[in-house]
């Protein structure tokens, strides 16, 4: 992915589109415009394609591909542009480019089948890579664009975006508080909303902690108990067992083992030193005589210390009762009484720790809602001192388009805070005097709308160095107001570049460079082709958009005198 194409207000990265080529898109089989700086126009009959171009242009901003786009019998449509490359631009994109590129190359292809390619300088690219780029370079006016400005979202972004490019980041830091502050909000819901809960469980695992706290148990305790047990309810047997054998290896009176033993090894001892492996068979026996002897002395010692005591018998039981109990509700084993014990341990923590987080987070939600009045304040400030300077501007570019006695304002309201900050902005006009200024949304004619938003968009891309697009934008003008509007559009295009699409001639006489856009319907599927028009051919197409003959000789000259004038 590229990095954001930086921008600042009433300004862009910039750029001459030089080169726009178009292949079997709808009508067009093969188009390709060598543009200029300055005025470039498109005119041509209704219906010949003119905003196939349009839509070609939209493809490479990254648009969404319309379904059936591909001209048919064709398997793919290609628009390509070539722009130039602006120092700013190459430094974000340059590992895409060669060193040398001189020429940053756009392009889009669709299939017929609707999948899409997007490429950047011969490589594929992403359709987000495209749009991120390509809004440095183009600004694209269709034909309905100039309703998108009766949107407050829209009014509210053409004044931010003429306030510069400090007001822009101190918008964007407004919004990254916002966000942070909603984030604590919600939040504190979530904690207030398990408040209850937390209260109950709380309660539960004091609960269980203190009785497996209170028992304290341990597994090597367990497995003594065990075996204290055992030998506490079987004293009786052991003891007569271990009598039993003392006795049979060394009885008090009469032979056992021990003495049998020591009569055995003494005989043996007889002949000690005859036979060297009889020695060493001599020597086991006297060991096990002495071993024998141990052993009944150990078993007389463990019959003395056998405890009956019944006592001691009920007091293990008890203890094995609590420790079986515990075992029982939390898992079986010493080991898992002790590891839920752990568990408990870590969720008390956790939710004791939720109060000071819920007093934590509301500490810093005063703190960003502190934070977000003094960036809305400051963000009202700027919008307050340039909503008259813009209104101004527009009102001087209105009077050039017929519209003196417009009334154009821009009010700032105080609302809830949104991402934006806490300000509404609506853009107000009155087109006649003495008629109160309304909504733009409501006031406003077709007609009227377009040269309001020519003059707004004047305005807020003084100093830009982006292409401007204009698809039919003078829709519901004509005469004088058209001339106008050409003026408009000429000035706009003094130091950079302008693409409009029109049909009106006043219009027309005032480019720098024309284009003729016209529909063969003899062939099928018909076929539209482009051409630049040399100069001497431009007359003959404006005495075409006048509507008149090819041969009439006032048109004709009313066409040359439009192109004087210019």
């Amino acid at each position: 992915m590229f990095a954001p194409v930086p921008s600042v207000a009433g300004g862009s990265l910039g750029g001459v589109l030089h080169e726009l080529r178009v292949e079997n898109l709808l009508l067009i089989e093969r188009a390709e415009l060598r543009l200029t700086a300055g005025l470039n126009v498109l005119t041509g009959e209704t219906g010949a394609g003119k905003t196939v171009l349009a839509h070609a242009l939209d493809l490479l901003l990254g648009g969404k591909a319309r379904a059936g786009i591909v001209r048919p019998g064709a398997s793919e449509a290609w628009v390509e542009g070539v722009f130039d490359l602006p120092d700013a631009l190459r430094a974000t994109i340059g590992d895409r480019l060669p060193e040398d590129a001189e020429d940053l190359v756009l392009a889009r292809r669709v299939s017929a089948e609707g999948r899409t390619r997007a490429y950047v300088g011969g490589r594929t690219a992403t359709v987000s890579d495209l749009q991120e780029i390509a809004a440095g370079l183009i600004s694209f006016y269709g034909q309905h664009e100039h309703r998108k400005l009766t949107l407050a979202t829209a009014q509210l972004d053409l004044l931010d975006s003429a306030c510069g490019p400090g007001h822009l980041e101190r918008r964007a830091a407004f919004g990254a508080v916002h966000a942070r502050a909603r984030g604590l909000e919600r939040r504190l819901e979530e904690l207030r909303e398990v408040a209850g809960a937390r209260e109950r469980e709380l309660d539960l695992l004091q609960f269980e902690l203190a009785e497996i706290e209170a028992a304290a148990p341990d597994v090597a305790e367990a497995a003594e108990l065990r075996g204290a047990r055992e030998r506490l309810r079987h004293v009786e047997a052991l003891r007569l067992a271990a009598h039993e054998a003392a006795d049979a290896l060394a009885p008090e009176d009469g032979e056992g083992v021990v003495s049998l033993l020591g009569g055995g090894a003494a005989g043996l001892e007889g002949v000690g030193g005859v036979d060297a492996e009889l020695d060493r068979l001599t020597e086991r026996v006297r060991a096990l005589g002495y071993e024998a002897q141990d052993v009944a002395g150990e078993l007389r010692r463990y019959v003395d210390g056998l405890d009956a005591d019944p006592e001691a018998l009920e007091a293990t039981e008890e203890r094995l009762t609590v420790l079986d109990r515990l075992q029982r509700k939390y898992g079986g084993s010493i080991e898992a009484v002790l590891e839920h014990a752990a568990t408990c341990r870590a969720r008390r923590d956790e939710l004791q720790g939720a109060e000071v987080a819920m007093e934590n987070a509301t500490a810093e939600l005063d703190a960003a809602r502190a934070e977000l009045d003094t960036r809305a304040r400051e963000l009202r400030a700027a919008r307050e001192a340039q909503a008259p300077l813009f209104a101004q501007a527009v009102r001087e570019r209105l009077g050039a388009l017929a519209m003196e006695a417009a009334r154009f304002e821009v009010v700032v309201t105080e609302r809830e805070p949104t991402a934006t900050g806490a300000d509404a902005v609506e853009f107000l006009i009155a087109a006649n005097p003495g008629v109160p200024a309304g909504p733009l949304r409501d006031i406003a004619s077709g007609g009227e709308l377009s040269r309001v938003m020519l003059s707004i968009m004047g305005v807020a891309n003084d100093g830009s160095g982006a292409t401007l697009v204009f698809d039919e934008v003078d829709a519901g003008i004509g005469g004088v107001t058209a001339r106008a509007v050409g003026e408009q559009l000429r000035e706009l295009g003094a130091g950079r570049q302008v693409v409009c699409i029109t049909h009106l001639p006043q219009i027309a006489s005032l480019a720098a460079r024309h284009f003729s856009i016209e529909k063969d319907v003899s062939v099928e599927p018909a076929r539209t082709t482009v051409r630049t028009l040399e100069q001497r051919e431009v007359v003959g197409e404006l005495v075409r958009m006048l509507g008149a003959e090819a041969d009439d000789v006032a048109a004709r000259r009313h066409a040359k005198e439009l192109l004087k004038a210019a």
